[in-house]
This record gives structure tokens, C-alpha cells and sequence, in this order.
């Protein structure tokens, strides 16, 4: 669920930005100088182009059209009148019309909202997505309504088991088609143990040969349902090819970039899930096919 208010985060990180491209503190130059302020030298970051023509009304605007195109976020209509009428009395150091509890409370219950609007639309597009695609020809069940495949390319050799660590090629999508992981960006095949992948994911692969190619339509239920980064209950496809249908090599197995888990899948130590960053979901919506 939403943490923290995203809106808030952009803003106030959109003037930070601008605030620390103006000024920089060289704390470094603080020590043993017994220096009367902290501020120790004004850098101005140097154009591009020297001959560059500032524009203050074009700047603010772009400025504001920024702000503007990261509020879209689903479920929070702001209503940008009132949005832009809040910036001026800010700026003119007027009081804001709610408490900073206040809004804080009522900003958490508006995301809460926008939450599980948004979850319970894209479970409903994912059991009508599942539905439909299990009457399309070639695609098999194996979880009936929740775990669905179909053969891109028949495999030869031996045969993927449930406690494996396979080596493969793979690339996953979201149902409107965005693409939001591969292995060609972790460098090549990759070795999964499939104890640690979310079970639409494993229970998929087992049974693969190698040379295979399958592709996955995994339900929220076996995915990551309402938790981590990922959009709520959304429907995860994926595109999988088994170079090698397990390895012994311990190495692989342990290491964390090959660590697919609902917590630090991407293994970089961070608690984000192994398929994307925050910061691809700026245009989240609520999807249907």
C-alpha cells in the first residue's frame, strides 16, 4: 500500500531539486578553518550554452507542466484550481487550510481509496483476461483460472523438476503490454531456484524441458497479489525459455541477482521486488483488455 503521499514526495522533491542545483554547501571546507557560516560557497550549475535565453514565464510554466504530469496518479483527481490557488498562498506564506495531521489523515484516506479501487479493478480484468484466454487455441491450464501457458517452442532435453534451480531466458510483461523485466538486462541467462520465486512463476516452469519455450499468464493470487511495489492485484505474463533444466552450482544458487524472492528479488538488497522500480509506475492505471 501506499507509504507516503506520492504526490507530495514529487513536489517536494521537484524543489529540492531546483533549491540544490542553486546552492551547495562544502562542509568539507568547515573542518578545523574555524569558519563564522556553513554556507562556503554559492555554485551555480554552468549552461550548456553560454548564450542560452532565459525565460522566467516559460520556465515556471515548464516548471508547473512537470508538477502537472506527475499528478497523474491513479484514483487522486486533484482539482488543480484549488491545487494551483494552494501554491500561490503558500508562496505568498498564507496559511494552509488544513493542519499538517489534518492533511496527512485525510491524504492517507484518499490513497487507501484509490488503493483498493484500484486493486479490485485489476483483479476483475485479471479473472476476465484468464477466462477468455483459457478458451484461446493451444493455451493449457494448470492452475484452472489462476496459472495458464502456452508452447512457443517445444523443448527436447530433460525436464525442469519442482525443486530446481533452471537456467533460463525470460522476459516479463504487464496485461496492456509494458515490458517491465528481461534477462538480457541482468546479462544473460539467469539461475532461479524455484523455491524462492512466487508460485505461479515456479509452478509454471516445472515440467519444461530444455530448449523449451513457454509463456506464462500467472493470476495476482499466485503473483504478488495486493503487496510490494507492483501495481494491486495485477496480471503478470511471462516469456520463458530453459537453457538448462537445473545446476548444481551453489555459487548461482546464493547469489543475490539470482534470488527471484517476493522481497528482494532484484537482489540489490532493497526491499522493491525483483521486476521494476519505483519510478516505472509514474503512469499506473487501472487496466482492461
Amino acid at each position: 500500500m501506499f507509504k507516503k503521499s506520492r504526490i507530495a514526495k514529487i513536489i517536494c522533491l521537484s524543489i529540492l531539486f531546483v533549491n540544490s542545483s542553486l546552492v551547495a554547501y562544502d562542509k568539507s571546507e568547515n573542518v578545523g578553518v574555524g569558519a563564522t557560516s556553513t554556507m562556503q560557497k554559492l555554485e551555480v550549475p554552468a549552461a550548456k550554452d553560454k548564450n542560452v535565453q532565459i525565460d522566467m514565464v516559460k520556465l515556471s510554466r515548464a516548471f508547473g507542466n512537470f508538477i502537472g504530469r506527475n499528478l497523474q496518479s491513479p484514483g487522486l483527481k486533484f482539482d488543480l484550481d484549488s491545487l494551483i490557488e494552494g501554491i500561490r498562498d503558500g508562496a505568498a506564506g498564507k496559511p494552509s487550510p488544513l493542519t499538517e495531521k489534518e492533511y496527512e489523515e485525510m491524504m492517507a484516506a484518499v490513497q487507501e481509496k484509490a488503493f483498493k479501487e484500484i486493486s479490485d479493478t485489476n483483479l476483475k480484468s485479471a479473472n476476465e483476461y484468464l477466462n477468455k484466454n483459457s478458451k484461446e487455441t493451444g493455451v493449457n491450464e494448470i492452475v484452472p483460472g489462476q496459472l495458464q501457458y502456452s508452447i512457443l517452442k517445444e523443448g527436447t532435453g530433460n525436464e525442469v523438476g519442482a525443486h530446481a534451480s533452471p537456467k533460463i531466458h525470460y522476459s516479463g510483461q504487464y496485461q496492456n503490454g509494458t515490458v517491465f523485466g528481461t534477462s538480457e538486462e541482468m546479462g544473460g541467462p539467469i539461475t532461479i531456484p524455484l523455491d524462492q520465486t512466487i508460485p505461479g512463476f515456479s509452478k509454471g516452469i516445472v515440467g519444461m524441458k530444455e530448449g523449451e519455450k513457454r509463456r506464462l499468464f500467472v493470476h495476482p493470487d499466485l503473483g504478488y497479489g495486493t503487496t510490494g511495489q507492483l501495481p494491486p492485484n495485477e496480471l503478470l505474463i511471462f516469456d520463458i525459455e530453459v537453457v538448462k533444466a537445473d545446476t548444481a552450482d551453489e555459487k548461482a544458487k546464493n547469489d543475490p541477482a539470482c534470488n527471484l524472492s517476493e522481497s528482494d528479488s532484484d537482489g540489490d538488497g532493497d526491499d522493491d521486488d525483483f521486476y521494476f522500480d519505483e519510478e516505472d509506475f509514474e503512469d499506473i492505471s487501472p487496466k482492461s483488455k
